[in-house]
């Protein structure tokens, strides 16, 4: 039988956070970033990080997966917010 020690549920392995695409910084949360990963907001599902993302005033963002332990990454998704080159943008001529 496969024991699980309770202790080990409750930890946080990885952090699901919003990264800027092109400013690399993590989104903490009230319009403000971070360069730093450690102090990005954590939305838990992919799905959650997505539809903030969707209505932040940036343009091209990524959805990743932070690890913790080994500070490393994984893109689990992408797309863009309503940055300003997409409100202002003048239609084609």
């Amino acid at each position: 039988m496969l024991v699980i020690r309770e202790d080990l549920l409750a930890f946080q392995f990885m952090n699901i956070l919003i990264e800027d695409a092109e400013k690399m910084e993590y989104f903490t949360g009230n319009n403000q970033w971070s360069k730093n990963a450690e102090k990005g907001k954590n939305f838990g599902a992919t799905a959650a990080a997505f539809e903030v993302a969707k209505k932040e005033l940036i343009g091209k963002f990524n959805i990743v997966s932070y690890i913790t332990q080994t500070k490393q990454f994984i893109n689990m998704d992408h797309g863009r917010g309503k940055g300003a080159a997409e409100e202002n943008q003048a239609p084609a001529v």
